[in-house]
């Protein structure tokens, strides 16, 4: 599972920074979350393949959050692509992205889907055989979601050396890597587990920005592998969070703890701080796994 930041900070770009995008690659796919302005030039300088992005997940319908994605549509058909291209976000996405292919005379040369959003619980958006995407709703000042990514349990791993010491034909090594024990000619049962081991724990990813200090969602990403956490504002700046419904990086921290998340990722940071090192060093007072995304940063976990 790799994480790309192509940008992670708050509000307007900078010669220096990026409003948010990233893409996340779980089980041979690419997901791109959020596509503020200049998404398709980091995508560009880090070197991602256009062609294995298939699903862009919006959170919500704040410039810093969408303001590149027309931008990448109209790229995608410059590029001659063909595969489909599926948008999830929030209700007006749809509207709002045809607004501006119709004024410009822009259609698409691939099929574009959009899968809008309105509902206030969690719901799957996104399942394939190999990984699923829920919303995590979100509360800012417009309709908002996260998004959480959870790979599905692959099949058993084939013992080699059981399943020639007992000579059993390659005809049956599918069913035996779905869980199956085996039954020989004279009528004996070998155990499945004497002959598999342990499929890969599967992975998650919890995509939360933005969104004001919520506890109600931690049921929805207990024991996530990966959180990543909007982290606007330092504690000093508190009397922000209100107003703006953002956090600060010590309220982010407290969600994994709550969570017990295993490693946490802070970003979104609002552009007044001159460093973002004070952000993970209030982060761990509360939590010990803290990572800091920045632009161009890769996560493997």
């Amino acid at each position: 599972m790799n994480l790309t930041i192509l940008g992670c900070y708050a509000a307007t770009p900078r010669t220096i920074t990026n409003p948010t995008s990233q893409v996340l690659e779980m089980k041979n796919q690419m997901f791109l979350i959020d596509c503020g302005e200049g998404t398709q030039v980091q995508l560009r300088k880090h070197k991602i393949k256009f062609s294995r992005i298939n699903h862009v997940f919006i959170s919500h319908l704040h410039g810093d959050h969408f303001y590149g994605l027309i931008g990448l549509i109209s790229t995608f058909s410059l590029l001659s692509r063909q595969n489909d291209l599926h948008v999830y976000g929030p209700k007006g996405i749809k509207e709002v992205t045809l607004l501006q292919l119709k004024l410009s005379g822009s259609w698409t040369s691939y099929n574009l889907y959009f899968h809008e959003l309105d509902s206030k619980e969690s719901q799957i958006v996104f399942e394939d055989d190999k990984v699923v995407v829920s919303t995590i709703p979100l509360k800012h000042r417009v309709y908002t979601n996260g998004y959480l990514f959870q790979e599905k349990t692959g099949d058993r791993k084939l013992n080699l050396n059981a399943v020639m010491n007992h000579n059993i034909d390659t005809c049956y090594y599918n069913k035996i890597k779905s869980g199956s024990d085996m039954t020989m000619e004279d009528g004996t049962v070998i155990p499945n587990e004497e002959l598999t081991f342990d499929p890969i724990a599967p992975k998650s990813y919890a995509f939360c920005s933005d969104t004001v200090y919520d506890e109600t969602i931690v049921t929805l990403i207990r024991d996530v592998d990966v959180l990543y956490h909007e982290s606007t504002f330092l504690e000093a700046d508190e009397q922000y969070c209100e107003m703006t419904m953002h956090c600060t990086a010590k309220q982010a921290a407290k969600i994994a703890l709550l969570a017990n998340a295993k490693h946490l990722v802070l970003g979104h940071y609002s552009t007044r701080y001159g460093s973002i090192e004070p952000f993970k060093e209030e982060a761990k007072t509360v939590f010990e796994n803290v990572e800091l995304a920045d632009d161009g940063k890769v996560f493997e976990f």
